[in-house]
């Protein structure tokens, strides 16, 4: 037998018993997604007197996204989003149970009221601020409250799946945008 015949073979062989050579480390991600899991936090999470508006749900071809629309009173530039083991309400600490095999917790330096104490934002059902049936990756959105300059979201989701968070800066009307992204898959 010859040489490259051999080679030929053998290559053969061990592919087709899984022992060859793992997949090229170049394979393009899903959608040329390269976000991962850890937390995403701009300022410290400070508490600020911006005011949320509204809470909103969007699909999209490879991932699932919350907005958060917040008028800036002094510029919105504190915010955390974060895979939690459980979340909880801001203020009280009360565990928040969530659809979904992963929870975000995101928390906002933005008020659900203005200045007068009058609400800016109350979802209507605290614990479905959005309607996500149907979507991939979103099973849950929670309203954790409003407390001393900061302002709760949990996200319930599938898995512990890639994210990001972003804000898309401020219309004419001075409304920023918190943008939570998470993926499909990995």
């Amino acid at each position: 037998m010859n040489r490259s015949r051999f080679l030929t073979l053998a290559v053969s062989a061990l592919a087709a018993l899984g022992v060859a050579a793992p997949a090229s480390a170049s394979a393009a991600p899903y959608c040329g997604i390269t976000w991962g899991s850890q937390p995403e936090v701009a300022g410290r999470a400070d508490p600020g007197d911006d005011l949320v508006q509204d809470v909103r749900a969007g699909r999209h071809e490879c991932f699932d996204r919350i907005v958060v629309d917040v008028a800036e009173v002094s510029g919105f530039d504190s915010w955390s989003v974060r895979y939690v083991t459980s979340v909880r309400e801001d203020g009280s600490g009360t565990v928040v149970p969530l659809r979904g095999g992963a929870d975000l917790q995101v928390t906002l330096g933005a008020v659900a009221h203005d200045d007068r104490g009058h609400p800016t934002y109350t979802p209507a059902d605290r614990r479905e601020v959005v309607d996500v049936g149907g979507y991939r990756t979103l099973r849950q959105v929670a309203w954790l409250g409003s407390f001393e300059g900061h302002t709760g979201l949990g996200i319930g989701t599938r898995a512990r799946l890639p994210f990001r968070a972003f804000v898309l800066e401020g219309s004419s009307a001075g409304v920023d945008r918190l943008v939570i992204d998470v993926a499909h898959r990995w």
